[in-house]
């Protein structure tokens, strides 16, 4: 997986005609601006610096500089007062989110022996109410972080951790948007017939998500398939063999045993499906093709389970039916570091209150609770074919589960709840499923679930995501519905 910087414009804001009044005073300022820089840098964004700006001229310098640089995200150090005439310019060029750090050097002043000068150099929180008001009647999105500018002991400690916490949830949230803006999607086949509720417009994914969706034929995985080679199928096979258990047929009448011939066949794809990514160069896949009385087609389209299984293990969502908003929730669940399997409802417990969830065909391996398990069927319910299935149960503890559906106008909108991943049997029918409580009871939770209308496929992940999935959500103008 290729992990994409968040482009990040900094600029600090001052009040030039300080700088002559009290000496120091500016040099401090950019001190403390690039301690915010290097910490911002050391969470993994590239860093835009237009550093301190103090008058409406570098205003606009700023402006220009974070729409040349394209950034993702820009962020307002609030040094000391400035007047908000000379801070809306550097945000107006590029119109990114705008993150504003109200961050006091120190957790409060010594009020009997602090002079004007000190004062300054901590007042941040002076003109925030001020810039804030410019920015809400120009429809510039701000957002303001509140807290402490250096690690302290005691008390106060606390606002530096949840400032830089929230500060970190920021920049990772426009990572994520940036790999969305900019990932490659390959639908290949057509979406299952007869659901409606994944029914995309590729135009929709491009105008709100800038997400590029590359129309692919089975010919083009078939010209792939057939082009590898022994020294492919056999490195595949090895890491199949290390990635998975094989499972012994079970006691579902449509089990079957792995054969020598499956697992080669299933390899053979595999390594197709990887040429077919980079030859595309692909971020994502959402595919599902019917086929017909057992030809190529069919033959091809049952055997992608155990390939896209790989590939969203590292990185490269594949959603299976044709879901197309399905994958983006994956891609963004994955860049959260999160997993993102794909997932549906399949069942309610009454006796325990949880939910069964899980899908047929590709999960995300990286996030199983223990080693994901292969298993021979002799069908695929609701589908046409037979072959390998990867079954597994994502590992217990806090979860995530992630969906994008679109609303009654055209628009995307995110839905998110979190809930934990408990232990206990589940189904051993060669899908992934997993025991998950929602802190409320199922019933009560289906209900308000639906009453969003949801797709009725989710992204899966482990820990909980919510903090992070509202900043992104926010960055990228999409509704978020959070249920529970």
């Amino acid at each position: 997986m290729t992990v994409i910087k968040a482009k990040v414009g900094v600029f600090g804001i001052g009040l030039a005609a300080y700088w002559p009044q009290f000496d120091g005073l500016k040099e401090r300022l950019e001190g403390y601006q690039k301690r915010i820089e290097d910490k911002l840098a050391g969470m993994g964004a590239e860093i835009v610096s237009a550093g301190l700006v103090d008058d409406a001229v570098g205003a606009r310098q700023a402006g220009d500089l974070f729409a040349q640089g394209n950034v993702d995200l820009i962020v307002c150090y609030v040094g000391t007062y400035s007047t908000s005439s000379q801070v809306l310019p550097a945000v107006q060029r590029r119109q990114a989110p705008v993150l504003v750090l109200n961050l006091q050097p120190v957790p409060a002043l010594d009020y009997l022996a602090t002079d004007t000068a000190e004062w300054l150099a901590n007042c941040c929180a002076c003109c925030v109410p001020e810039i804030s008001n410019a920015f809400a009647r120009s429809r510039i999105q701000f957002n303001i972080v509140s807290g402490l500018l250096t690690e302290v002991e005691g008390y106060a400690n606390q606002y530096y951790q949840r400032a830089w916490n929230e500060i970190e949830d920021w920049v990772r949230a426009a990572s994520v948007m940036r790999t969305v803006n900019y990932s490659r999607i390959g639908f290949l086949g057509h979406t299952y017939p007869g659901m409606l509720d994944m029914y995309s417009d590729f135009t929709m994914h491009h105008a709100q998500l800038g997400t590029h969706i590359e129309v692919l034929e089975m010919d083009d995985l078939h010209q792939r398939v057939s082009a590898v080679t022994e020294s492919d199928i056999s490195a595949k096979i090895e890491e199949i063999k290390q990635v998975f258990d094989i499972a012994e047929p079970g006691r579902d009448k449509i089990s079957m045993p792995v054969t020598d011939e499956a697992l080669r066949w299933s390899a053979r794809v595999a390594a197709g499906l990887d040429r077919l990514v980079s030859d595309f160069d692909l971020q994502g896949l959402t595919y599902y093709y019917r086929g017909l009385d057992g030809n190529a087609n069919e033959e091809l389209g049952a055997s992608l389970i155990v390939g896209n299984s790989l590939l969203t293990g590292r990185g490269i969502p594949a959603s299976g039916e044709g879901d197309l908003k399905t994958c983006v929730a994956m891609m963004m669940m994955d860049r959260l570091k999160a997993g993102g399997s794909y997932t549906e409802f399949y069942a309610m417990d009454f006796n325990h209150d949880f939910i069964l969830m899980g899908h047929d065909g590709p999960g995300h391996i990286a996030i199983s609770d223990g080693k994901p398990v292969l298993r021979g069927l002799g069908l695929f319910h609701g589908k046409r074919g037979y072959g390998i299935s990867v079954q597994f149960q994502v590992r217990t503890g806090p979860i995530t589960i992630l969906g994008i559906t679109q609303t009654g106008d055209g628009r995307l909108k995110l839905m998110a709840a979190e809930g934990e991943s408990i232990p206990g049997d589940t189904l051993q029918i060669g899908n992934t499923n997993s025991r998950l409580k929602f802190g409320v009871d199922p019933a009560t939770f289906m209900d308000a679930w639906c009453q969003a209308g949801p797709t009725h496929h989710c992204a899966l992940g482990v820990g909980h995501q919510l903090g992070k999935i509202r900043k992104l959500a926010r960055m990228m103008n999409l509704e978020l519905v959070v249920v529970g």
